[in-house]
């Protein structure tokens, strides 16, 4: 069944992006939807206008499943500390960390679902 559900998780998240991209304040992934190499482990996406944090509070308030994955940045752990790396040197990596989310991807993500998700975030963001 694993082609089938990738080609699921690749469905849902084309109409995440269909639905989410009409805001400039959300930035979808991009992704070559004719090839058949990204199966959508998880769907990320970013919020740029510093609300990121407040939109996974109101998503869990709705009962929707979200993370925010690897909220501490990898020069920041303890077992990569080293004087030689800056907090500056890693700008991207820093600004990401501020606004990546996951939003609820699986196999069973029905039309109903996901509207309800993507209205959830519209309204908020």
């Amino acid at each position: 069944h694993l082609d089938a559900y990738n080609v699921a998780r690749r469905t849902a998240a084309k109409k995440y992006n269909e639905l989410l991209s009409v805001n400039e304040n959300i930035i979808v992934p991009q992704f070559d939807w004719n090839g058949d190499d990204h199966v959508f482990h998880q769907y990320v996406m970013r919020i740029t206008n510093g609300k990121r944090d407040g939109l996974l509070a109101h998503l869990q308030s709705k009962e929707i499943p979200c993370a925010i994955y690897y909220p501490i940045l990898l020069h920041s752990q303890k077992a990569y500390a080293d004087i030689r790396y800056k907090e500056e040197d890693f700008p991207v990596t820093n600004q990401l960390c501020k606004e990546v989310i996951a939003l609820p991807m699986h196999t069973e993500l029905d039309d109903e679902q996901i509207k309800f998700i993507t209205d959830t975030v519209l309204e908020y963001v």
